[in-house]
C-alpha cells in the first residue's frame, strides 16, 4: 500500500516563498487524495500494488486498461508529489546551496546559472493549464528541460527527473493568486540543491 511520505520540515517552513496554508492543502489534502485513489485502484490487483511505483510508470503496459487512467493520474500526482518534497528546503539553510559540480554541469548545458533559470520558468510559464516543468536527463545522458501536463511523469518519455516544479494553481493560488512568473521566479529560494546533485549523480 502506498502512503503519505513524511515531510523533513514543517508547513511553515517554506514562507514566504511558500506559505503554511498552502502547504497543508498541497501535501495533506491534495497529495493524500492522489495517495487514496491510487490505492484504491490498485485494490484488485495485488501484484500491481507490490511493484516499485516508477516501474508502473515507465511502462503503462503492465496495467490494466480498467484503471490504467486512475493508475496514471494518481500514481503520477503521488510519484510528482513525493519527489517535489524532497526538491525544497526552508530559505537559506545549507541545502539551498549549489555545489561547483552542479553549477558547472547546468552552464555547460545551458549556457549560465542565469540562462538555466530564464529558460525553466519560460518553460513553466508555456505550459498550458496544469502540468509541472522539469530539468530532466533525456535518453541520451543530455540535461533537457521539458514540461508534462496534469500529473504525467518524465518517466513515460525515458527521461530521469532531476528536479521538478509543480506549476498547478493548487500550488501557488492562495499566495500568488494566478501569477504563475512571481512564483516561479521565487521558487529558487527554496530549492533543495542536494537533492537535484544527488539525482544527477554529482
Amino acid at each position: 500500500m502506498h502512503t503519505l511520505p513524511i515531510l523533513t520540515y514543517n508547513y511553515d517552513a517554506l514562507a514566504p516563498v511558500i506559505d503554511e496554508a498552502t502547504m497543508k492543502l498541497h501535501h495533506g489534502k491534495h497529495h493524500q487524495g492522489y495517495v487514496d485513489k491510487l490505492n484504491a485502484a490498485l485494490e484488485k490487483y495485488p501484484e500491481l500494488a507490490d511493484l516499485p511505483l516508477p516501474d508502473l510508470l515507465a511502462d503503462f503496459e503492465v496495467v490494466p486498461d480498467e484503471i490504467r487512467s486512475a493508475v496514471r493520474n494518481n500514481g503520477g500526482g503521488h510519484y510528482n508529489h513525493s519527489l517535489f518534497w524532497t526538491m525544497l528546503a526552508p530559505v537559506s539553510s545549507k541545502e539551498n546551496e549549489l555545489s561547483p559540480e552542479l553549477e558547472k554541469l547546468l552552464t555547460e548545458s545551458f549556457g549560465s546559472m542565469t540562462e538555466f533559470k530564464q529558460q525553466f520558468e519560460a518553460a513553466g510559464m508555456a505550459r498550458f493549464g496544469s502540468g509541472w516543468v522539469w530539468l530532466v536527463r533525456n535518453q541520451f545522458g543530455g540535461l533537457e528541460i521539458i514540461t508534462t501536463a496534469n500529473q504525467d511523469t518524465p518517466l513515460e518519455l525515458g527521461a530521469i527527473p532531476l528536479l521538478g516544479v509543480d506549476v498547478w494553481e493548487h500550488a501557488y493560488y492562495l499566495n500568488y493568486q494566478n501569477k504563475r512568473a512571481d512564483y516561479l521566479g521565487k521558487i529558487w529560494q527554496v530549492i533543495n540543491w542536494q537533492t537535484v546533485a544527488k539525482l544527477a549523480k554529482l
